[in-house]
């Protein structure tokens, strides 16, 4: 996904700042852009978001990048991150949260659960075991 954002691939770029914002595995490692690609920020432009300030910057970067007015898309993520959504990979579950409160499963980093109850449950009935094994390097090819 990286390597299609800086070919200018303007759907790479705006997913790629999603997954950096929302903090999905490896989106922010993969994502992050050096000291000369970085662009200014404005006070305003950083207030009131729950992201690093360097995430922040290279969220911006490309959401530039992707043409659009990245400052009402800053916006929209934080609208979203604070209300909360459906994050439980457990099928059937309805708890609503903020993503940064879901677990994530150690192995495969990528499944996310609100609880014990849920991962197991998962874990067993749902089938994440048979693809977590797999999932893990897809997802880390994925941003890369």
């Amino acid at each position: 996904m990286r390597k299609a954002a800086e070919n200018g691939v303007t759907d790479s770029c705006f997913q790629l700042a999603a997954a950096m914002y929302l903090d999905h595995p490896y989106a922010r490692e993969v994502g992050h852009v050096g000291e000369a690609a970085r662009v200014a920020t404005s006070a305003g432009v950083v207030e009131g978001h729950d992201v690093p300030r360097d995430v922040l910057t290279s969220v911006l970067h490309w959401l530039r990048k992707w043409g659009g007015n990245p400052v009402d898309k800053l916006d929209e993520f934080r609208r979203r991150a604070l209300e909360g959504a459906q994050y439980c990979c457990n099928e059937g579950c309805e708890v609503v949260g903020h993503l940064k409160d879901f677990k994530v499963c150690p192995q495969c980093k990528t499944a996310r659960y609100c609880g014990a109850a849920c991962q197991k449950a998962d874990w067993t009935v749902g089938g994440h075991k048979e693809k977590c094994g797999t999932s893990a390097n897809f997802c880390k090819r994925q941003f890369r």
